[in-house]
């Protein structure tokens, strides 16, 4: 994926808007952060499920951070560094 539509994906999670954020995610099944933010999306969602399914994908784990925009500013700064 590329790191402008994660940056893209970060920034609507951000704001709010969680469904324009979940599709651009959902375009890539092989991007560590693309799972770490889809896994976010899912726990905002109160989808614990299927964001534990994520969350596995990832070197992450659901009960690492209760702050959803915390997690959400760490994945942007992961993005960012292209440390993902």
């Amino acid at each position: 994926m590329q790191k402008a539509d994660l940056l893209a994906a970060s920034d609507a999670a951000l704001a709010g808007d969680w469904h324009r954020a979940h599709r651009i995610v959902q375009q890539d099944e092989h991007d560590p952060d693309a799972y770490w933010l889809h896994a976010v999306l899912h726990k905002i969602e109160g989808e614990a499920i299927n964001s534990r399914y994520w969350y596995a994908r990832t070197a992450h784990r659901y009960e690492d951070r209760t702050n959803a925009q915390a997690e959400l500013r760490a994945i942007r700064a992961e993005i960012e560094a292209g440390n993902g």
